[in-house]
């Protein structure tokens, strides 16, 4: 697919739900895996039995930016055999415009990501860059875990 063509499909997109992924679980084997590579050991993540007697959520819970970082899993952007667009040849995070964590996500629950396109620009140098709303549901929570507005960028 060529840039042009992928422009033309992009722009068509933009204001439509793009992906909905796969249910994720979150389970407490990853909460402590994330806790050690950022070092953030906090007892409501890493201590299910205290979590369990003195946190507001009954159990231990996810950090924020471990949610946050699942982003590019949960939204379908990481499988390499498969690019969101033929002809791409690297795709990059850019960055955030704005993120929210509006309900915390308890060890054990299931995560998955709504993607919705906001708007896509050219960028100098065959490039694409796309603003996306992604809301991380969690599994029977009325509130999404997270709320971010992505900011990527495709090259051709």
């Amino acid at each position: 697919m060529s840039y042009q063509t992928a422009l033309t499909d992009l722009r068509s997109k933009v204001g439509t739900e793009t992906h909905v992924g796969a249910w994720l679980v979150i389970d407490q084997a990853r909460i402590d895996a994330f806790a050690e590579a950022t070092l953030d050991n906090q007892w409501i993540h890493v201590d299910p039995e205290r979590a369990s007697r003195e946190s507001p959520f009954g159990g231990p819970v996810a950090h924020g930016y471990l949610t946050l970082s699942l982003i590019p899993h949960l939204a379908g952007r990481v499988n390499a055999g498969k690019p969101l667009h033929p002809g791409i040849q690297l795709s990059v995070n850019y960055g955030l415009n704005r993120v929210r964590f509006p309900h915390p996500v308890v060890a054990g629950s299931r995560v998955r990501a709504r993607t919705e396109l906001v708007s896509v620009e050219e960028v100098a140098g065959d490039c694409l860059q796309l603003v996306s709303k992604v809301t991380v549901e969690i599994d029977g929570a009325s509130k999404p875990a997270c709320v971010a507005e992505t900011v990527s960028r495709m090259y051709f």
